[in-house]
This record gives C-alpha cells, sequence and structure tokens, in this order.
C-alpha cells in the first residue's frame, strides 16, 4: 500500500502509523479463525478486535418483538457497559414479564444534560445481552431516547415504559440537571411516553457492585406497578419519576414521596499540566470504530490544517498556573488545560421531604418531574403520592 503526501497536512508519521493500521485491520478481517474463543497472540488490543467484530455485525433494526408482553425501553447515562444497567437487564430479565430493548451511549455520558448530537452522524452498533435486543449509540442518552422512539431503529410505535438507569450516584437537587439519565427520561416525557429514572446514592469507599444488584431488585415493585397502571390508565400522567434509592437497598424504610430540592454536588475546577492532557496519540486507541476514527481524524486535520495555516505567525505559550503575569502580544496564544471534578460534602439538615434527605434518611425517594408550570405541581404530587400508596400496597 502506497500513500501520496502531497497536498497532505497530515505528519508523515502519521501517515504511517494510518498505514500499519489499515494493514493490520486487513490481516486481521482475511484469516478468521473456526474456533470462536481463539485469539491470535499477536494481538495488541482485545478491547479493538473486540469493537471491530462488533462492527461487523449487522444491525437487525426491525426485528420483531414478543408482542405478547409489554414492552420496555432501556437506557442509561453511564454507557452500556455499566454495571447498574448490567444489573437492572439481568432483574427484569430474570423477571420475565417483559419485552426488553436496550439503547444506551457506547460511553459515560453521566453529566452529558439534554444534550443532542446534530449536523454530525451517529454511530449504532449492535451488542451481544442476554435477553434484550441492544444497541449502543456514540451520541448522548438524549440521543438515544429520541433515536429509539422515532422508529428508525426498533419497529415498534412506542413502548410502554422508559427506564433510565441505574446511574451510580445521586440524580437529587440540582444533580437532576447535569444528569445524562435523568434527561433521557425526560426526553421520554417530551414524546411522550411515561418514564422512570433511576440513581443509586452511592457512597464512595463504601458501597460495591452488589449494592447496585440489590437497588435494582428493590426497583422491581415499582416498575412493575407502573407498567401495570400505564396499561390500565391509572398511572400518573405528565410527568417522570426520579427514583433515588439508598446506599444501603436491602435496608430502605419503604417508599417516600419527595420534593426536588436546591442541593448539588460542589464543582471544582484544577489547573492541570500539558502533560496530563491527552496525547494526540491516544486518539486512535479511543475510538470504537476504525472507520469513524479515521473520517474524524481528516476532518480534524483538515481542521487542525486551516487553522495552522491562520495562525503560522502565532506561538503557543502553554501555562499551567490559573492566571498569567505581564501581557501577551498579538502572536501569542495562550493554551490551558483545567479538569473538573465533582466533590463530595456532608448534606445539611433541611425538610424531610426533600429528595435528598429522603434518601440520607434511608427511604427509597420518589420525586415527580413534570414539563408543565409550577402551577400543577400540587396536583401532580398529589396523583403520584396516591399512586405510590397503592402501588406499593399491592402484593406483586
Amino acid at each position: 500500500m502506497t500513500t501520496s503526501v502531497k497536498n497532505n497536512f497530515l505528519p508523515p508519521s502519521l501517515i504511517s502509523n494510518l498505514q500499519q493500521v489499515l494493514i493490520s485491520r486487513n490481516d486481521t478481517v482475511e484469516p478468521r479463525s473456526t474456533n470462536s474463543n481463539s485469539f491470535d497472540s499477536t494481538s495488541q488490543n482485545s478491547s479493538t478486535l473486540s469493537s471491530l467484530s462488533r462492527n461487523a455485525e449487522p444491525i437487525q433494526a426491525n426485528a420483531e418483538p414478543d408482542c405478547s408482553k409489554p414492552v420496555l425501553l432501556i437506557t442509561n447515562g453511564e454507557g452500556i457497559d455499566s454495571p447498574g444497567l448490567t444489573f437492572l437487564v439481568q432483574a427484569l430479565v430474570s423477571d420475565g414479564r417483559f419485552s426488553l430493548h436496550v439503547c444506551a451511549p457506547q460511553s459515560d455520558k453521566s453529566v452529558a444534560g439534554h444534550s443532542m448530537t446534530v449536523r454530525e452522524t451517529v454511530e449504532v452498533c449492535s451488542v451481544e445481552m442476554n435477553g434484550a435486543a441492544a444497541f449502543e449509540v456514540s451520541g448522548t442518552p438524549v440521543d438515544c431516547v429520541s433515536l429509539a422512539l422515532s422508529g428508525a431503529l426498533f419497529s415498534w410505535s412506542k413502548p410502554v415504559l422508559v427506564i433510565s438507569g441505574i446511574n451510580r450516584g445521586s440524580s437529587c437537587g440540582h444533580n437532576m440537571f447535569y444528569s445524562g439519565a435523568v434527561a433521557a427520561a425526560r426526553e421520554a416525557l417530551i414524546c411522550g411516553v411515561p418514564s422512570l429514572c433511576l440513581s443509586f446514592n452511592r457512597k464512595k469507599d463504601v458501597s460495591s457492585e452488589s449494592d447496585l444488584k440489590n437497588a435494582a431488585n428493590v426497583c422491581l415493585p415499582l416498575i412493575s406497578a407502573a407498567v401495570r397502571d400505564i396499561e390500565s390508565g391509572n398511572f400518573p400522567e405528565s410527568c417522570s419519576l426520579n427514583i433515588e434509592i439508598p446506599s444501603c437497598p436491602l435496608a430502605y424504610k419503604g417508599f417516600k414521596l419527595t420534593r426536588q430540592s436546591l442541593w448539588r454536588s460542589p464543582l471544582s475546577w484544577k489547573a492541570v499540566s500539558a502533560n496530563r492532557h491527552p496525547a494526540a496519540g491516544q486518539y486512535l486507541s479511543n475510538q470504537q470504530s476504525l472507520g469513524i476514527k479515521l473520517a474524524q481524524l481528516g476532518r480534524d486535520a483538515s481542521v487542525a490544517g486551516a487553522a495552522r495555516r491562520l495562525n503560522s505567525n502565532r506561538k503557543n505559550v502553554e501555562i499551567e498556573s490559573v492566571g498569567v503575569a505581564g501581557k501577551l502580544n498579538g502572536q501569542q496564544t495562550v493554551k490551558k488545560y483545567f479538569r473538573l471534578e465533582l466533590l463530595e460534602k456532608e448534606r445539611e439538615d433541611a425538610d424531610e421531604n426533600l429528595d435528598f434527605r429522603a434518601v440520607e434518611d434511608g427511604y427509597v425517594c420518589v420525586t415527580p418531574l413534570s414539563l408543565s408550570s409550577s402551577t400543577d405541581r400540587s396536583r401532580i404530587e398529589t396523583l403520584v403520592s396516591n399512586w405510590i400508596t397503592v402501588a406499593v400496597g399491592r402484593k406483586q
């Protein structure tokens, strides 16, 4: 294989690396072993091979669901490989009463908020998941719900219920506005489909993955009651339910209707050194698809080349401090690196009916989120309160 570098703004070393990637890809695709459990000893990146084999699978977007069971759409904010989503699907599969469809981000988008992908192509890949038809999406949680409900991916008109979760970490208070998981449930509500968002109040250095499994089992009665009452017309309309499971799921005190508080996780921006910034050489290994790698690389290279031509006389000055001493002349471009961290803090005493207070007290808190005006809040809270009383009081 030869590649001309004439009129090409990519560095020769990068072109050489791309040649090697394409050659190795051809070598990988042509000889396919008859033993699905064996791997070439020269393989250097098992995750890349897994991604390529996953991309090679045909997407059966129009596969017919089991019409005899209520259809549930499952998504989340933390990505399709998140243990919270895995345990939730396992619990619902074991329950056996639902037809499950999963459409979730391929990477962590837990603080993506209600962002959507526009003017860019979103890649969708089928994923093997026992008991469910599953797809991973290169976009945001809202993209996942919007795409799944559009009819372009699944053949059903719409599911009975959309469930987003289980999210590791609190979605109480103003954290709801940052949460990709809450946004996914909100998007379902916008599209006219009832939704639940499930979050686990994880405690750093205390909580374990087994707690997530227990949290999934704790949610099953509410999920079953929601599906039953949606089908019978008794589920509260015009609201999504944000459900928070306490840090000790097996010791929860009960279900409690709560109001959204003003609490949020403290934000901390910290300056970091240039050598902690992800290197461009890691770009290829961090993407899922070789095709999209090369496309994005070419696009970025074109933009970078144009920028270099426009700024050929400028000098980059990388700094690590927050402030800059002295003045910079017009020929210098300042480049800084920062990293955002969400901190944990003790939560102050507050009204016991607020979401974060109730979950800290050991309750599974249920907070209705509405798209309507605040004047309807009392009516919606009354409807949800009555529904919870009946739903959890029934024999499942």
